[in-house]
């Protein structure tokens, strides 16, 4: 695999286009380019000089969401399949994703008991009627999870934050005893809270501090398919207001943020109108957590904008997201960007909703969702399993998915699928604190976003997903750039400061 070079600034020579006012100068600038025709995260010095050019004016007065950051899961799927590979492949993996020559991830997320994505069903606390939860323990994570989390700290610089998110209670506290559906019986409110604080204890005796907990991956449930845990938006509210809320400040962890909701934006309004009906209900609550499961190529721009205006100084992250209901292709790149990939929906959706389920390009469907979402006020995007293997799993369901790293662990081989690179073209350069800022741009067939970081230099992302080669003059004060992006490409434009 090609690592990506560290990032040093230099100084492009760029040739002004006709018709540009001739005082305006280039600035210091880097580009990469992530495309179809084969470049992963290839530094682009050289651009067509052709006249015919669009402009993406960059409007950094005008600032918007701070970013949290960005990132994949720790998964105990994950983390298994790590520790398959040798350790030179596993160091691999691991710098790729967190090292300063890779993906610098900054935002992550992990599973409180267990989820699909592992090897089968456990909770930390199984002892029924434990009350007190004397018999609480991370033993379970101890071989898989708990390392690579630790092995991905030493290898960031600046550190990550780790949202944590359980999927269900331990059977004996929920009214159907099963791991799958079912509610939390009231009599253990108070026990399920105290859990996220013995789980924060626990994990920071590890070494490992938790930034925020979701409060239920997915409340509206799964089809009954694999561990979950049913709670209306009233219900949810009223467990964060009334117990998870004050039992995390009575135990000291009133500094971890709470992250209501965690699942599909389609429903987004009636919960976050429900979370933050008034100060008391939404006092305990820092934001709200969103997957993108509900269509192929909708990111539901009204949810999110309706959401953001419910509560402008509250967090609105996006937890989790794969292509789903799929195997992975092995070293296939064009696979990744064709259309080809379908979802659960594709199948399953009800009829009214299969409009929403067409196949899709992998790839496309990262870019355009992570740069709408950016636009529509989310300040942070969490990719889902971080490395799986050439099943798409271990899934004891067999819910097979997709990751950005596929390993094939017989030989001891390791693919970086294309998702991995658009992937970095966020995180790698929009940093935590970052400020979206605006702009303008002419071609309505390119996606753009863009942001300004802690240290200045302000970051473009450009989406071409057409199957015609595009010029653009990117304009940014008294400065211009003439640049040139590929068909079917994205590309990340860095203004030094």
């Amino acid at each position: 695999m090609k690592l990506i070079t560290k990032y040093i600034p230099v100084l492009l020579s760029i040739l002004m286009m006709g018709g540009c006012k001739t005082d305006m100068k280039a600035p210091a600038i880097e580009v990469y380019e992530t495309s179809a025709d084969g470049h992963k995260l290839t530094r682009l010095t050289s651009f067509d000089e052709e006249s015919n050019r669009s402009v993406i004016k960059l409007i950094p007065e005008d600032e918007y969401q701070t970013i949290t950051g960005f990132g994949g899961s720790f998964t105990e799927a994950s983390a298994y399949v790590l520790n398959q590979l040798s350790p030179q492949n596993r160091d691999t993996v691991l710098e790729a994703y967190f090292g300063d020559s890779g993906a610098r991830y900054s935002l992550t997320r992990t599973h409180m008991n267990s989820s699909d994505f592992s090897l089968g069903n456990y909770s930390y606390a199984p002892m029924e009627n434990d009350m007190e939860l004397t018999h609480f323990s991370l033993d379970e994570d101890k071989d898989d999870i708990i390392p690579m989390i630790r092995d991905a700290m030493k290898k960031s610089t600046e550190g990550f934050k780790i949202i944590a998110s359980p999927w269900t209670a331990p059977p004996w506290m929920k009214d159907n005893k099963n791991w799958v559906g079912g509610r939390l019986l009231p009599e253990y409110n108070d026990v399920w809270a105290l859990f996220f604080a013995k789980y924060a204890d626990s994990m920071k005796s590890e070494g490992i501090d938790i930034w925020a907990f979701t409060v239920e991956n997915e409340p509206l449930g799964n089809g009954n398919n694999w561990e979950s845990m049913h709670f209306t938006p009233g219900e949810m509210t009223l467990f964060v207001q009334n117990h998870l809320g004050p039992i995390l400040e009575r135990e000291g962890k009133a500094d971890i943020k709470i992250l209501g909701y965690d699942q599909n934006r389609e429903h987004l309004r009636e919960w976050v109108d429900d979370m933050y009906r008034n100060e008391q209900s939404s006092k305990y609550f820092s934001g709200t957590a969103i997957h993108w499961y509900a269509s192929t190529f909708e990111v539901f721009p009204d949810e999110l904008r309706y959401a953001h205006e419910k509560a402008p100084d509250k967090h609105l992250i996006q937890t989790e997201a794969c292509i789903d209901a799929e195997v992975p292709k092995w070293k296939d790149d064009a696979w990744y960007w064709s259309k080809e990939a379908t979802d659960w929906g594709w199948d399953w959706a009800p009829e009214e909703d299969k409009h929403l389920h067409p196949k899709y390009v992998p790839t496309y469907r990262y870019a355009r969702d992570i740069i709408g979402c950016l636009n529509n006020w989310v300040d942070g995007w969490v990719d889902w399993n971080m490395v799986l293997n050439t099943q798409g799993g271990p899934n004891w369901f067999k819910n097979w998915c997709v990751a950005p790293v596929i390993a094939d662990t017989e030989n001891d081989e390791v693919y970086f699928t294309p998702l991995y690179y658009v992937m970095s073209h966020f995180s790698r350069f929009i940093r935590p604190g970052a400020k979206r800022i605006g702009f303008e741009s002419e071609d309505k067939e390119m996606m753009v976003t863009a942001a300004k970081n802690p240290d200045g230099s302000i970051v473009a992302v450009v989406f071409n997903p057409t199957t015609e080669k595009k010029n653009f003059s990117l304009n940014i004060g008294e400065e211009s750039s003439l640049i040139s992006i590929n068909q079917q490409a994205i590309q990340t434009i860095i203004i030094a400061p």
